[in-house]
């Protein structure tokens, strides 16, 4: 049987469990919300995401999402972000960007390859994959 001692300590490990975890998940929702308007904003569009939030725009990416590299780095490494739909998340954000910036005239970046979350593909690629 356990202790009252036991109970309280037990009792206040769970509070803090849930207390992170509810962290984790307000965190997790606020970047799904975000990384568009941080993808819309940055100049990289062909390096892979992973390397333009940790290398090239740590900063601009802390004040998108709230979040800095340290804790993006700890999601990836506890395997949060599933690569192919992380990929196909941002293939289809660029295809839509990339249809916007037609439609008003531009394409500054015909030729470029594509950066998508953990790869890259050409261009050409981009528009193989309708």
């Amino acid at each position: 049987k356990l202790s009252k001692k036991k109970k309280k300590k037990l009792t206040d490990e769970e509070k803090e469990y849930k207390s992170k975890r509810k962290e984790i998940q307000k965190k997790l929702i606020k970047f799904a919300t975000r990384v568009p308007v941080f993808m819309y904003l940055t100049d990289y569009r062909e390096r892979r995401l992973e390397d333009v939030i940790i290398q090239l725009e740590p900063g601009l990416f802390k004040k998108v999402t709230g979040l800095d590299v340290k804790d993006f780095e700890l999601l990836v490494s506890l395997g949060v972000f599933n690569s192919s739909l992380m990929n196909d998340a941002v293939y289809k954000f660029k295809r839509y960007e990339d249809a916007s910036l037609e439609y008003a005239g531009l394409n500054m970046h015909e030729g470029e390859d594509i950066g998508l979350f953990d790869t890259t593909i050409s261009s050409d690629e981009l528009y193989l994959q309708e």
